[in-house]
């Protein structure tokens, strides 16, 4: 018998403008890290000793192992839920003047301090241009199976 669990990410990321207009849209699949897995794993524990993920943050480099290359700006997750199956959706806005520039990488962390780990998923894209007037709204799930 052979019985275990996958973990499958995906994000969606919308860019507006000022007015609300979409600029630019894009899916990515991309990667649970180590310290995800751990995380995921440690919150099974009565008392789990890691922090649950709370935080996305927004960079212009390429993610590393456990932290972005290069980042520019870090939100709370204005949404975290579980649907009625094993899918987490983290959702967070990067707004006017928060993150601008050629973005190429996020991440979610389990601290709000900027450039500080624990990063639980991460992904790298072409260039999404964040002008400062724009708003950047990233929605991630986390999904497992068995």
């Amino acid at each position: 018998m052979n019985s275990g669990i996958n973990i499958n990410t995906n994000m969606h990321l919308v860019l507006t403008d000022e007015s609300g207009k979409i600029k630019d849209e894009r899916r990515v699949h991309n990667a649970v890290t180590t310290a995800g897995a751990q995380g995921i794993a440690d919150q099974i524990l009565a008392s789990p000793s890691l922090s649950k993920m709370g935080w996305m943050a927004i960079g212009t480099g390429s993610p590393a192992a456990t932290l972005l290359g290069a980042e520019v700006a870090r939100v709370a997750f204005a949404s975290k839920t579980r649907g009625s199956n094993a899918v987490i959706t983290s959702v967070a806005t990067f707004g006017a003047g928060v993150g601008t520039g050629a973005i190429t990488e996020a991440g979610t962390f389990d601290v709000v301090t900027a450039n500080a780990i624990n990063m639980w998923m991460s992904a790298s894209f072409s260039v999404i241009n964040k002008a400062a007037g724009d708003s950047l709204t990233i929605t991630w799930t986390l999904t497992v199976t068995p």
